[in-house]
Protein backbone atom coordinates (compact mmCIF):
# COMPACT_ATOMS: atom_id res chain seq x y z
CA UNK A 1 0.00 0.00 0.00
CA UNK A 2 3.21 2.57 0.64
CA UNK A 3 1.69 6.06 1.79
CA UNK A 4 -2.19 7.38 2.54
CA UNK A 5 -1.94 10.80 2.67
CA UNK A 6 -4.93 12.01 4.59
CA UNK A 7 -5.22 14.79 2.27
CA UNK A 8 -6.34 12.05 -0.80
CA UNK A 9 -8.27 9.68 1.28
CA UNK A 10 -11.78 10.25 1.59
CA UNK A 11 -12.64 8.21 4.82
CA UNK A 12 -15.53 5.79 5.11
CA UNK A 13 -18.58 6.64 7.04
CA UNK A 14 -19.34 3.81 9.55
CA UNK A 15 -22.09 5.47 10.93
CA UNK A 16 -23.82 8.82 11.63
CA UNK A 17 -20.94 10.85 12.68
CA UNK A 18 -18.47 8.18 12.31
CA UNK A 19 -15.59 7.59 9.64
CA UNK A 20 -12.74 5.66 9.26
CA UNK A 21 -9.63 5.38 6.53
CA UNK A 22 -6.59 2.73 6.40
CA UNK A 23 -3.22 1.70 6.01
CA UNK A 24 -1.91 -1.81 6.05
CA UNK A 25 0.35 -4.67 4.67
CA UNK A 26 -0.48 -8.26 4.56
CA UNK A 27 -0.10 -8.72 8.36
CA UNK A 28 -0.88 -5.17 10.52
CA UNK A 29 -3.87 -2.56 9.73
CA UNK A 30 -3.83 1.10 11.28
CA UNK A 31 -7.51 2.30 11.00
CA UNK A 32 -8.06 6.33 11.66
CA UNK A 33 -11.42 6.40 13.30
CA UNK A 34 -12.81 10.05 13.72
CA UNK A 35 -16.34 10.26 16.29
CA UNK A 36 -17.67 13.70 15.57
CA UNK A 37 -21.12 12.51 17.71
CA UNK A 38 -20.28 12.63 21.19
CA UNK A 39 -20.79 12.97 23.76
CA UNK A 40 -22.71 9.92 23.73
CA UNK A 41 -24.78 9.05 26.83
CA UNK A 42 -23.93 5.55 26.96
CA UNK A 43 -21.26 3.36 25.36
CA UNK A 44 -21.60 1.84 21.86
CA UNK A 45 -23.00 -2.04 22.06
CA UNK A 46 -19.71 -4.60 22.78
CA UNK A 47 -18.04 -6.48 20.18
CA UNK A 48 -15.35 -8.52 20.09
CA UNK A 49 -12.88 -10.12 17.09
CA UNK A 50 -10.42 -12.55 16.19
CA UNK A 51 -7.73 -9.83 15.93
CA UNK A 52 -5.36 -8.46 18.67
CA UNK A 53 -5.98 -4.36 18.65
CA UNK A 54 -3.80 -2.04 20.21
CA UNK A 55 -5.03 1.51 19.67
CA UNK A 56 -3.97 5.11 20.75
CA UNK A 57 -6.42 8.11 21.99
CA UNK A 58 -5.12 11.05 19.67
CA UNK A 59 -7.85 12.83 20.43
CA UNK A 60 -10.61 13.31 23.38
CA UNK A 61 -11.97 11.50 26.23
CA UNK A 62 -13.43 7.89 26.43
CA UNK A 63 -14.87 5.44 28.57
CA UNK A 64 -12.92 2.28 27.50
CA UNK A 65 -14.97 -1.14 28.68
CA UNK A 66 -12.81 -3.80 28.26
CA UNK A 67 -14.77 -7.01 29.93
CA UNK A 68 -16.38 -5.87 32.71
CA UNK A 69 -13.26 -3.33 33.72
CA UNK A 70 -14.17 0.45 33.13
CA UNK A 71 -11.43 3.15 32.23
CA UNK A 72 -11.31 6.64 31.74
CA UNK A 73 -8.60 7.67 28.48
CA UNK A 74 -7.91 10.93 27.30
CA UNK A 75 -5.07 12.12 23.85
CA UNK A 76 -2.30 10.53 24.83
CA UNK A 77 -3.22 6.68 26.54
CA UNK A 78 -3.09 3.38 25.05
CA UNK A 79 -5.21 0.30 25.19
CA UNK A 80 -4.95 -3.34 24.00
CA UNK A 81 -7.46 -5.30 23.24
CA UNK A 82 -6.65 -9.29 23.25
CA UNK A 83 -8.61 -11.33 20.55
CA UNK A 84 -12.42 -12.78 21.31
CA UNK A 85 -12.55 -10.13 24.64
CA UNK A 86 -15.89 -8.23 24.60
CA UNK A 87 -15.00 -4.30 24.44
CA UNK A 88 -17.13 -1.14 23.99
CA UNK A 89 -16.45 2.47 24.29
CA UNK A 90 -18.10 5.73 25.38
CA UNK A 91 -16.93 9.18 23.35
CA UNK A 92 -17.31 11.85 26.48
CA UNK A 93 -16.01 14.38 24.40
CA UNK A 94 -17.45 16.26 21.04
CA UNK A 95 -14.92 14.60 19.22
CA UNK A 96 -12.59 11.60 19.43
CA UNK A 97 -9.85 10.38 17.53
CA UNK A 98 -8.41 6.66 17.47
CA UNK A 99 -5.79 5.27 15.81
CA UNK A 100 -6.42 1.49 15.74
CA UNK A 101 -3.66 -1.61 14.67
CA UNK A 102 -5.12 -4.90 14.16
CA UNK A 103 -3.34 -8.39 13.26
CA UNK A 104 -4.17 -9.72 11.43
CA UNK A 105 -5.65 -7.25 9.24
CA UNK A 106 -9.63 -6.51 9.07
CA UNK A 107 -10.87 -7.65 6.18
CA UNK A 108 -14.16 -6.95 6.99
CA UNK A 109 -12.99 -3.25 7.17
CA UNK A 110 -11.53 -3.67 3.40
CA UNK A 111 -15.17 -3.89 1.79
CA UNK A 112 -14.15 -7.41 0.09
Amino acid sequence: MGTVKRSETTPVSIGEGRTRYLGYTDHVMIAVVDFNDGPSLEPDPPHSHPHEQVSYVAAGEILLILGTAKTHLSEGDLFTVAPNVPHAVQTLTKHVRLIDAFNPIRRDFLGK
